[in-house]
Order: C-alpha cells, then structure tokens, then sequence
C-alpha cells in the first residue's frame, strides 16, 4: 500500500513538472519573452521541489532549469 502511494506522489509531482516546463518551452517558441520569463519563474520552484520531495534526482533537476534558463536567455538576447 505505501508503494502504492509513493507512486501516486512521484506521478502527480512529476505531472506537475512536466507542464511547467511544457510551458515554458511553448513560450519559448511562440518567442513571447514575458511569457517565457514568467513561465521560468514558476518552473524553476516546481523543478526543486520534485527533486527534494525525491521523485527526479538533484542533479537532473539542476540539468533541466539550466537547460530551461539558456534557451529563455536565448530569446531575450536575440
């Protein structure tokens, strides 16, 4: 029964985080830099807290908001 609620846990963090980067990478695309920098900003605190609730490692979080971060750095310095 625990596993059974871990797993609901680490899906619906993971749900959360998949939509926040889905966000910003639509932003990102669109090339709305508001959006985009606006969407980064509610990720990035999604991000941390799934790895420190322990459902994606610290450091492929820290992979995904650098990655997240160059290509909205991207957008604003074209």
């Amino acid at each position: 029964r625990q596993a059974q609620v871990k797993r609901l846990r680490n899906r619906m963090n993971k749900t959360k985080m998949k939509t926040a980067i889905r966000r910003v990478n639509e932003a990102v695309i669109a090339g709305v830099e508001e959006d985009a920098k606006e969407a980064l900003s509610k990720a990035i605190p999604v991000i941390a807290k799934t790895a420190a609730k322990g459902t994606i490692h610290k450091k492929n979080a820290s992979r995904k908001i650098s990655r997240l971060t160059k290509s909205v750095n991207k957008l604003t310095n074209v």
